[in-house]
């Protein structure tokens, strides 16, 4: 199919269905998004040159990996992100180009794309509570989105990310109300700003409550079900005041405490309670009638789609003021949490 036999499906001009394809401005968004279903519904594809050459844009959006982050390509969490963000990209004819990029020149990289105008804007991934990317892409002009946030700038920039300290905060405040007082946190490396705030959520709960964290009862590493197991391990045999209770950072990291708890011959859900973390992944459901594990719950999936087309329309709006979104973590029960048993 060519692009008049697409308009005159589409009963549109010529002009008018080229710059809905190029993404122009001055074309509503109903009707660029109807002319986006009817070219993939009838497989036509827009010659990418000519575009570029019209436009000026790349049509191709950047995910940069930092190589020491390399291991996020494999998890889920990021599969599951990139799968929501390229159902928008796809919708709106634009490609994604995943980078990995060495540490020491992750800068580079970003300076690389900018001057080679080989995307039309990134999106940041694990942003760390002091982050020099917001101000680099800022000097440079390179539309962003970070999933996630950035604690420590004063810097405005647009983001989307989930209420981690209030996630955590709730989770332990149940765990509390169901009489544990020896509550674990098994976290995520704690210099990237969500593994912060989810410290400072347990940490306030146990405030509340007149406890203070125990530092022993706290362990901070890469999500994997290994540091899960190791670190539940490590404190299940402590032989003053094991912990009664985990709250963990993920669902892969609670695998690693499930195999832990059973190694140890205790029961999760009656001899230990455990609260995860989960993206809803497509490879680890939690979904069934009555969840495995009691959780917060927010969709990673859901937060690729909105992160990427909070970029695009960032793309769309150079001028308009920074985008920011909060999403809420929904606390569901599952069969990992009960009430505290001194006998375990």
């Amino acid at each position: 199919m060519n692009l008049k036999e697409l308009s005159a499906l589409l009963n549109l001009s010529q002009t008018t269905v080229s710059r809905a394809l190029n993404g122009y401005p001055e074309v509503s968004k109903s009707t660029r998004q109807r002319v986006l279903q009817m070219a993939q519904k009838h497989h036509y594809r827009p010659n990418a040159r000519a575009s570029s050459l019209a436009t000026g844009r790349t049509m191709t959006i950047g995910h940069v990996i930092p190589q020491h982050s390399s291991h996020d390509v494999g998890n889920p969490v990021f599969g599951e992100f990139i799968a929501g963000a390229s159902q928008v990209y796809s919708a709106n004819g634009y490609e994604l180009l995943l980078t990995i990029a060495e540490q020491l020149n992750e800068e580079d990289t970003y300076r690389n794309m900018a001057a080679g105008a080989t995307v039309d804007g990134v999106i940041v991934h694990s942003p760390r509570r002091q982050d020099p990317r917001v101000q680099l892409l800022q000097e440079i002009g390179l539309p962003f989105v970070i999933h996630g946030r950035v604690a420590e700038t004063t810097l405005e920039y647009s983001w989307i990310d989930t209420n981690n300290r209030r996630a955590f905060r709730q989770a332990t405040k149940l765990l509390l109300d169901l009489g544990h007082r020896q509550i674990a946190l098994i976290n995520g490396p704690e210099e990237l700003t969500y593994a912060w705030l989810r410290r400072q959520g347990y940490e306030q709960a146990l405030h509340d409550a007149g406890l203070t964290p125990h530092p022993d009862r706290l362990s901070s590493d890469e999500l994997t079900e290994t540091h899960g197991y190791r670190a539940a391990s490590a404190m299940l045999a402590a032989h003053q005041q094991p912990p009664s209770a985990f709250l963990v950072s993920s669902y892969v990291v609670a695998l690693g405490v499930r195999r832990a708890i059973a190694h140890a011959g205790l029961r999760m859900g009656e001899d230990i309670s455990v609260i995860i973390h989960d993206d809803e992944l497509s490879f680890f459901q939690n979904n069934d009638p009555e969840p495995q594990f009691t959780a917060t719950r927010s969709s990673v999936r859901e937060a690729g789609k909105l992160a990427a087309q909070m970029l695009l329309d960032t793309i769309d709006d150079l001028a308009g003021a920074p985008r920011t979104t909060m999403l809420e973590a929904q606390l569901t029960i599952g069969k990992s949490t009960g009430p505290f048993r001194q006998s375990a």
